[in-house]
Protein backbone atom coordinates (compact mmCIF):
# COMPACT_ATOMS: atom_id res chain seq x y z
CA UNK A 1 0.00 0.00 0.00
CA UNK A 2 1.15 3.32 -0.95
CA UNK A 3 0.09 6.04 0.70
CA UNK A 4 0.29 10.28 0.15
CA UNK A 5 0.64 13.37 2.27
CA UNK A 6 -0.96 16.35 0.51
CA UNK A 7 0.77 18.56 2.54
CA UNK A 8 3.46 17.35 4.38
CA UNK A 9 3.28 20.21 7.31
CA UNK A 10 3.77 19.44 10.53
CA UNK A 11 0.27 17.18 11.10
CA UNK A 12 0.72 15.78 7.37
CA UNK A 13 4.24 14.77 8.07
CA UNK A 14 3.35 13.59 11.45
CA UNK A 15 0.68 11.54 9.90
CA UNK A 16 3.46 10.04 7.17
CA UNK A 17 5.63 9.29 10.30
CA UNK A 18 3.30 7.54 11.57
CA UNK A 19 2.93 4.95 8.72
CA UNK A 20 5.98 4.94 7.94
CA UNK A 21 6.85 3.01 11.60
CA UNK A 22 4.08 0.79 10.66
CA UNK A 23 5.63 -0.25 7.39
CA UNK A 24 3.50 1.41 4.94
CA UNK A 25 5.09 2.78 1.99
CA UNK A 26 4.36 6.62 2.08
CA UNK A 27 5.30 9.35 -0.37
CA UNK A 28 4.90 13.24 -0.54
CA UNK A 29 5.88 16.44 -2.82
CA UNK A 30 7.58 19.71 -1.17
CA UNK A 31 7.39 21.24 -4.14
CA UNK A 32 6.52 25.18 -3.72
CA UNK A 33 6.61 24.80 0.02
CA UNK A 34 8.80 26.25 2.30
CA UNK A 35 11.86 25.21 4.05
CA UNK A 36 10.27 24.52 6.89
CA UNK A 37 7.55 21.94 5.44
CA UNK A 38 10.91 20.60 3.92
CA UNK A 39 12.45 19.54 6.98
CA UNK A 40 9.59 18.02 8.46
CA UNK A 41 9.00 15.80 5.62
CA UNK A 42 12.66 14.59 4.96
CA UNK A 43 12.16 11.51 6.44
CA UNK A 44 9.61 10.49 3.64
CA UNK A 45 9.85 10.04 0.31
CA UNK A 46 9.68 12.75 -2.00
CA UNK A 47 8.48 13.01 -5.67
CA UNK A 48 8.69 15.85 -7.87
CA UNK A 49 5.12 17.30 -8.20
CA UNK A 50 1.45 16.44 -6.74
CA UNK A 51 1.11 14.91 -9.98
CA UNK A 52 3.44 12.26 -8.97
CA UNK A 53 2.43 12.12 -5.78
CA UNK A 54 -1.58 11.38 -6.93
CA UNK A 55 0.07 8.89 -9.95
CA UNK A 56 1.80 6.99 -7.41
CA UNK A 57 -0.85 6.52 -4.21
CA UNK A 58 -3.03 3.95 -3.06
CA UNK A 59 -4.71 6.19 -0.75
CA UNK A 60 -4.33 10.01 -0.74
CA UNK A 61 -4.24 11.72 2.91
CA UNK A 62 -5.06 15.59 2.86
CA UNK A 63 -3.99 17.99 5.54
CA UNK A 64 -3.84 21.36 4.41
CA UNK A 65 -5.60 24.66 6.34
CA UNK A 66 -9.37 24.59 6.42
CA UNK A 67 -9.90 27.42 4.00
CA UNK A 68 -7.57 25.25 1.27
CA UNK A 69 -9.60 22.55 1.29
CA UNK A 70 -11.84 22.79 -1.67
CA UNK A 71 -8.94 24.18 -3.92
CA UNK A 72 -6.59 21.30 -2.52
CA UNK A 73 -9.24 19.25 -3.90
CA UNK A 74 -9.66 20.54 -7.41
CA UNK A 75 -5.88 20.52 -7.76
CA UNK A 76 -6.25 16.62 -6.59
CA UNK A 77 -9.21 15.90 -9.34
CA UNK A 78 -6.75 17.84 -11.65
CA UNK A 79 -3.97 15.58 -10.95
CA UNK A 80 -5.92 12.24 -11.16
CA UNK A 81 -7.67 13.00 -14.87
CA UNK A 82 -4.01 13.78 -16.17
CA UNK A 83 -2.07 10.95 -14.67
CA UNK A 84 -5.42 9.01 -14.92
CA UNK A 85 -4.73 7.40 -11.18
CA UNK A 86 -7.83 6.92 -9.33
CA UNK A 87 -6.52 7.03 -5.16
CA UNK A 88 -8.88 6.66 -2.60
CA UNK A 89 -9.07 10.33 -0.96
CA UNK A 90 -9.31 11.19 2.19
CA UNK A 91 -9.56 14.68 3.32
CA UNK A 92 -8.59 15.22 7.12
CA UNK A 93 -9.35 18.66 7.14
CA UNK A 94 -10.81 21.22 9.94
CA UNK A 95 -13.91 21.63 7.71
CA UNK A 96 -17.80 21.69 8.03
CA UNK A 97 -19.93 18.90 6.63
CA UNK A 98 -21.17 21.26 3.96
CA UNK A 99 -17.50 21.98 2.99
CA UNK A 100 -17.09 18.17 2.98
CA UNK A 101 -19.70 18.22 0.24
CA UNK A 102 -18.13 20.74 -1.55
CA UNK A 103 -14.81 19.19 -1.48
CA UNK A 104 -16.84 15.67 -2.85
CA UNK A 105 -17.80 17.29 -5.59
CA UNK A 106 -14.62 18.68 -6.73
CA UNK A 107 -13.08 15.49 -6.76
CA UNK A 108 -15.18 14.05 -9.85
CA UNK A 109 -15.75 11.00 -8.69
CA UNK A 110 -12.80 10.32 -6.99
CA UNK A 111 -13.99 8.15 -3.95
CA UNK A 112 -14.06 10.23 -0.76
CA UNK A 113 -13.36 8.98 2.96
CA UNK A 114 -13.96 11.90 5.41
CA UNK A 115 -11.39 12.38 8.25
CA UNK A 116 -10.44 14.22 11.03
CA UNK A 117 -7.87 14.56 13.99
CA UNK A 118 -8.09 14.89 17.12
CA UNK A 119 -4.37 15.32 18.77
CA UNK A 120 -1.11 16.44 18.22
CA UNK A 121 1.18 15.49 15.51
CA UNK A 122 2.22 12.03 16.02
CA UNK A 123 5.62 12.32 15.22
CA UNK A 124 4.95 14.41 18.42
CA UNK A 125 2.40 13.12 20.83
CA UNK A 126 1.34 9.33 21.48
CA UNK A 127 -2.49 8.49 21.28
CA UNK A 128 -3.78 11.08 18.65
CA UNK A 129 -7.19 10.15 17.36
CA UNK A 130 -8.08 10.18 13.79
CA UNK A 131 -11.82 9.77 12.62
CA UNK A 132 -13.08 8.58 9.59
CA UNK A 133 -16.56 8.16 8.36
CA UNK A 134 -17.51 7.03 4.61
CA UNK A 135 -18.38 3.70 2.80
CA UNK A 136 -14.33 3.12 2.40
CA UNK A 137 -13.57 4.01 5.88
CA UNK A 138 -12.45 0.66 7.24
CA UNK A 139 -9.92 0.81 4.77
CA UNK A 140 -8.02 4.31 6.73
CA UNK A 141 -8.60 2.46 10.11
CA UNK A 142 -7.03 -0.81 8.58
CA UNK A 143 -3.62 1.37 7.38
CA UNK A 144 -0.31 0.25 9.54
CA UNK A 145 -1.13 3.59 11.84
CA UNK A 146 1.46 3.57 14.76
CA UNK A 147 0.84 6.49 18.17
CA UNK A 148 -2.50 7.12 17.02
CA UNK A 149 -5.90 5.53 17.44
CA UNK A 150 -8.19 5.32 14.66
CA UNK A 151 -11.88 4.93 14.75
CA UNK A 152 -14.64 4.61 12.25
CA UNK A 153 -17.70 6.93 12.54
CA UNK A 154 -19.74 5.10 10.08
CA UNK A 155 -20.78 4.86 6.39
CA UNK A 156 -21.51 8.59 6.14
CA UNK A 157 -19.39 11.01 4.61
CA UNK A 158 -19.19 14.58 7.24
CA UNK A 159 -19.84 12.83 10.25
CA UNK A 160 -16.12 12.62 10.92
CA UNK A 161 -16.17 16.45 10.35
CA UNK A 162 -19.17 17.08 12.24
CA UNK A 163 -17.01 15.43 15.30
CA UNK A 164 -14.02 17.56 14.42
CA UNK A 165 -15.99 20.39 14.79
CA UNK A 166 -17.66 20.54 17.59
CA UNK A 167 -14.50 19.24 19.50
CA UNK A 168 -12.44 22.00 17.90
CA UNK A 169 -15.20 24.30 19.29
CA UNK A 170 -14.20 23.70 22.92
CA UNK A 171 -10.44 23.20 22.72
CA UNK A 172 -9.90 26.33 20.38
CA UNK A 173 -12.50 27.63 21.79
CA UNK A 174 -11.06 27.70 25.13
CA UNK A 175 -7.86 28.51 23.78
CA UNK A 176 -9.52 32.07 22.54
CA UNK A 177 -10.54 32.66 25.78
CA UNK A 178 -7.81 32.27 27.71
CA UNK A 179 -6.25 34.27 25.29
CA UNK A 180 -8.11 37.30 25.68
CA UNK A 181 -8.42 36.81 29.58
CA UNK A 182 -4.49 36.93 30.00
CA UNK A 183 -4.43 39.80 27.53
CA UNK A 184 -6.99 41.78 29.64
CA UNK A 185 -5.94 40.74 33.10
CA UNK A 186 -2.11 41.85 32.35
CA UNK A 187 -3.73 45.42 31.30
CA UNK A 188 -5.60 45.38 34.50
CA UNK A 189 -2.53 44.56 36.31
CA UNK A 190 -3.48 40.99 37.46
CA UNK A 191 -2.06 38.67 35.55
CA UNK A 192 -0.16 36.42 38.17
CA UNK A 193 -3.58 36.27 40.38
CA UNK A 194 -5.33 35.31 37.08
CA UNK A 195 -2.46 31.99 36.34
CA UNK A 196 -2.86 31.30 39.98
CA UNK A 197 -6.51 30.87 40.56
CA UNK A 198 -6.94 28.91 36.53
CA UNK A 199 -3.94 27.15 37.06
CA UNK A 200 -6.10 24.98 40.18
CA UNK A 201 -8.16 23.73 37.36
CA UNK A 202 -6.50 24.02 34.10
CA UNK A 203 -2.52 23.88 34.33
CA UNK A 204 0.16 24.60 31.71
CA UNK A 205 -2.19 26.60 29.61
CA UNK A 206 -0.29 29.39 29.00
CA UNK A 207 2.34 27.79 27.13
CA UNK A 208 -0.72 26.15 25.53
CA UNK A 209 -1.53 29.68 24.41
CA UNK A 210 1.50 30.42 23.31
CA UNK A 211 1.48 27.02 20.50
CA UNK A 212 -1.69 27.91 19.65
CA UNK A 213 -0.69 31.05 18.38
CA UNK A 214 1.64 29.86 16.22
CA UNK A 215 -1.13 28.55 14.37
CA UNK A 216 -3.76 31.52 14.45
CA UNK A 217 -3.79 32.10 10.71
CA UNK A 218 -4.78 28.16 10.45
CA UNK A 219 -8.03 28.86 13.18
CA UNK A 220 -9.18 31.78 11.37
CA UNK A 221 -11.03 29.79 8.70
CA UNK A 222 -11.67 26.48 11.21
CA UNK A 223 -13.47 29.27 13.65
CA UNK A 224 -15.91 30.10 10.41
CA UNK A 225 -16.33 26.25 9.27
CA UNK A 226 -17.35 25.58 12.99
CA UNK A 227 -19.86 28.56 12.43
CA UNK A 228 -21.40 27.05 9.65
CA UNK A 229 -21.14 24.10 11.27
CA UNK A 230 -23.71 25.07 14.18
CA UNK A 231 -25.67 27.42 12.21
CA UNK A 232 -26.44 24.05 9.94
CA UNK A 233 -27.78 23.19 13.57
CA UNK A 234 -30.02 26.03 13.87
CA UNK A 235 -27.41 27.73 15.81
CA UNK A 236 -25.78 31.30 16.09
CA UNK A 237 -22.94 31.28 14.08
CA UNK A 238 -22.35 34.63 15.95
CA UNK A 239 -19.86 33.55 18.95
CA UNK A 240 -17.58 31.91 16.70
CA UNK A 241 -17.69 34.60 13.83
CA UNK A 242 -16.37 36.23 17.28
CA UNK A 243 -13.73 33.66 17.69
CA UNK A 244 -12.56 34.01 14.32
CA UNK A 245 -12.03 37.46 14.94
CA UNK A 246 -9.51 36.44 18.38
CA UNK A 247 -7.52 34.37 16.11
CA UNK A 248 -7.44 36.99 13.33
CA UNK A 249 -5.61 39.20 15.85
CA UNK A 250 -3.63 36.89 17.09
CA UNK A 251 -2.03 36.15 13.60
CA UNK A 252 -0.61 39.40 13.06
CA UNK A 253 1.56 38.90 16.54
CA UNK A 254 4.60 38.19 16.93
CA UNK A 255 4.49 34.82 18.41
CA UNK A 256 2.04 33.89 14.78
CA UNK A 257 5.28 34.13 13.16
CA UNK A 258 7.04 30.96 14.54
CA UNK A 259 6.06 27.91 14.88
CA UNK A 260 4.80 25.20 17.33
CA UNK A 261 8.07 23.65 17.45
CA UNK A 262 9.89 26.48 18.53
CA UNK A 263 7.42 27.62 21.67
CA UNK A 264 9.61 27.91 24.46
CA UNK A 265 8.09 26.20 27.18
CA UNK A 266 9.67 28.04 29.88
CA UNK A 267 8.68 30.98 28.15
CA UNK A 268 7.20 33.43 30.96
CA UNK A 269 3.33 34.37 30.99
CA UNK A 270 4.25 38.11 30.20
CA UNK A 271 6.17 37.15 27.13
CA UNK A 272 3.42 35.09 25.95
CA UNK A 273 1.01 37.92 26.60
CA UNK A 274 3.15 40.39 24.54
CA UNK A 275 3.81 38.24 21.47
CA UNK A 276 -0.02 37.91 21.76
CA UNK A 277 -1.16 41.15 19.81
CA UNK A 278 0.85 43.26 16.67
CA UNK A 279 2.99 45.77 18.87
CA UNK A 280 1.52 49.35 18.72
Amino acid sequence: MTVGIVSPGHMGAGLGFSLMRGGEHVVATVAGRSPRTARLARDLELLPDLDAVVSASDVLLVVTPPAEAVAAAAEIAAAAQRTGARPLVVDMNAVAPATVTAVQAELAGLDLVDGSISGGPPSVVDGTRLYFSGPRAAEVTDLSWTGVVPIALGDEVGTASALKMCTASVYKGTAALLAHAMLAAEHHGVLDAFLDDVGRNIPNKPVDVARAATKAHRYVGEMHEIAATQADAGLSPALFAAIAAIWRDIAGGPLAQGDPESVDRAMPATEIVAGLLPKG
